[in-house]
């Protein structure tokens, strides 16, 4: 059965991908994923704010006009809390390079052009396969227009596009007013893949000690709904490959990713809740459905689901949406 599939240029065993997390800070957990089937690995992000600042720096822009809001310093990771500075993530680059022969795809995260942009040459030079831009970002500028905002993502891509030869990737959050010309926008500066979608992490309120606290909920499989939806609409339309993440657990998921236009599936939560062994037993699943149903190749279902090719292309659109509540009736 041949699972391979390319994305951002590069030749992959299979479309199995974990994305960027805190698993692969440890070298031995990147090799791991590497001994389960996992063809690339996408690295725990390097941060904006490491790069711009120095540790006092930092401090100093966090807790600045903290006096009249205090609590917003609970929404800032503390500078020791960060994984790696930014040379480490440097060495860590070359690190993996040096353990495991798949692909590393460095991982980004900023919200503004600045100083971090020039860490993707660094990032280039240490040896990094491909980068994936994250862009995590809340508007809340009242001043700010949608297009000022959507500029910003713009001009990023391109200028990280300016300054390295590997392959870019920009991971997107859904709240775009249209998706489809934020899409086509990155795609004429000629970024080379989407990653839909980025989810966001949002903050909770600790009632006993009335502090606003971090709360992390992982996927679930009803989460990849939305990140299907925009592949299928997206797929044929753009030159970018198309990486789907959130809410992908099984083969069954990926498949269904694949049939929309896929070219990777990125893992994240399963492997926090079923170990890293589980890319082995969804590689296998992956190849018994495939055989069991007369297919010789990944390629051969990739798309064959997506909107430009499915029997009913509005059932990405509005028609699904009467229909589904037409349809419902309570248990």
């Amino acid at each position: 059965m041949d699972l391979t599939t390319r994305y951002l240029g590069l030749n992959l065993r299979t479309p199995l991908v974990p994305s960027a997390s805190p698993l692969s800070d440890d070298l031995d957990n990147v090799k791991r994923m590497e001994d389960c089937g996992a063809s690339a690995v996408v690295l725990h992000s390097l941060f904006e704010e490491q790069v711009r600042s120095e540790q006092d720096a930092v401090q100093y822009h966090l807790a600045y006009g903290t006096d009249s809001f205090p609590e917003s310093l609970t929404f800032f990771p503390e500078p020791a809390d960060f994984i790696s500075g930014p040379e480490e993530y440097l060495s860590k680059i070359r690190k993996a390079k040096d353990t495991v022969r798949i692909p590393i795809i460095a991982s980004l995260n900023g919200t503004a052009i600045g100083a971090w942009v020039d860490y993707a040459k660094k990032i280039e030079q240490a040896g990094a396969d491909a980068l994936e831009l994250n862009l995590y970002s809340i508007p809340t500028d009242m001043e700010k227009t949608a297009d000022e905002i959507e500029q910003i993502y713009v001009d990023i891509a391109k200028a990280v596009k300016d300054v390295v030869q590997i392959p870019v990737a920009i991971k997107l959050s859904p709240f775009f007013s249209n998706i489809a010309n934020m899409a086509k926008r990155l795609d004429q500066v000629g970024v080379n893949g989407l990653v839909l979608f980025n989810r966001f992490y949002q903050p909770d309120i600790n009632l006993e000690e009335l502090e606003i606290e971090a709360n992390i909920h992982l996927s679930t499989p009803q989460d990849m709904r939305l990140p299907l939806r925009w592949v299928a609409i997206l797929y044929g339309r753009i030159k970018a490959d198309l990486a789907a993440t959130s809410g992908i657990h099984s083969a069954a998921d990926v498949l269904k990713m694949l049939m929309v236009g896929a070219d990777v599936t990125m893992l994240c939560s399963v492997l926090f809740k079923r170990g890293v062994g589980i890319i082995r037993e969804i590689e296998t699943d992956l190849a018994n459905w495939l055989s069991e149903h007369d297919y010789q190749s990944v390629r051969q279902l990739q798309g064959s689901m997506s909107q430009k090719y499915c029997a009913d292309p509005g059932a990405f659109e509005r028609a699904h949406y009467m229909k589904a509540i037409t349809a419902y009736r309570p248990a």
